[in-house]
């Protein structure tokens, strides 16, 4: 099948909806290499660490998928979410949970009184040093795994040069240390790791690239048809096209 013959089916990708944060609509057309640590099971590790009366925040739910995983403690469990339609569905299945979420846009001003929490979590969610450092409880834990600044940088310069991407190249573990340093926290554990992702298709990378919008800025298919007909043959000889993604995480305590 030529170029012009899969445009029409990488519109049908392009057009697809997405909620929540669940690709599972994309299972098994995209290999991801796994991290040298899990975040889950470090999270788990600090949850079995609370009292009978710890209290914990998810920043950045997402669909509160992840955080349900989890089981967490209800009634002395909260969430944030930013993005509104999955604040909604967040609104519609957490509170049956015992979980309060609240819309968060700002992230120097979060909805909590000053040394609220015993652990926050944040899984690729932007957040504020100082705020977080405010909300935790004298001792409290702080673990966030991050998506660095590198983060499909070079595929996305391909597709779309240097318009693509609006987060920061410098953002990294080295960054991230020194501010959470500087704010009082004394880091537990850190690592950094630059795994590779592997899309089976060129339709998987398409509707990829138009969900990470902070990454592929101006995506779409009319506009990357040339260099998707060049993944394209890639495809065709390698098997995949691989993109290189960027991940640290840290703990921390107050």
């Amino acid at each position: 099948m030529n170029c012009n013959e899969l445009r029409a089916y990488w519109k049908l990708e392009e057009e697809k909806g997405f909620q929540g944060w669940d690709f599972s609509y994309l299972s098994g057309r995209f290999v991801e290499q796994s991290l040298p640590w899990d975040y889950k099971k470090i999270v788990q590790t600090a949850m079995s660490n609370l009292d009978g009366d710890g209290v914990m925040l998810d920043m950045g739910t997402g669909g509160g998928e992840f955080l349900l995983s989890l089981s967490p403690p209800a009634g002395r469990t909260h969430a944030t979410e930013a993005y509104f339609p999955n604040y909604e569905l967040c609104k519609s299945t957490l509170p049956a949970h015992g979980i309060e979420v609240s819309l968060v846009q700002d992230d120097c001003r979060l909805p909590y009184k000053s040394q609220f929490f015993d652990l926050v979590i944040n899984r690729h969610e932007s957040f504020s040093v100082e705020e977080v450092y405010r909300i935790l409880k004298p001792g409290g834990v702080f673990i966030t795994q991050q998506v660095g600044g590198m983060n499909n940088r070079e595929l996305s310069q391909f597709l779309l040069g240097d318009e693509g991407m609006v987060t920061d190249a410098g953002f990294n573990l080295s960054q991230t240390v020194t501010e959470l340093n500087h704010a009082g926290f004394t880091i537990l554990k850190q690592q950094e790791f630059f795994p590779t992702l592997q899309f089976i298709d060129v339709g998987t990378l398409v509707y990829f690239a138009k969900i990470i919008e902070w990454e592929f800025a101006g995506f779409s298919v009319d506009r990357c048809f040339e260099q998707l007909c060049l993944l394209q043959e890639r495809v065709e000889q390698e098997g995949f096209v691989s993109s290189k993604e960027h991940r640290f995480f840290v703990s921390a305590r107050k």
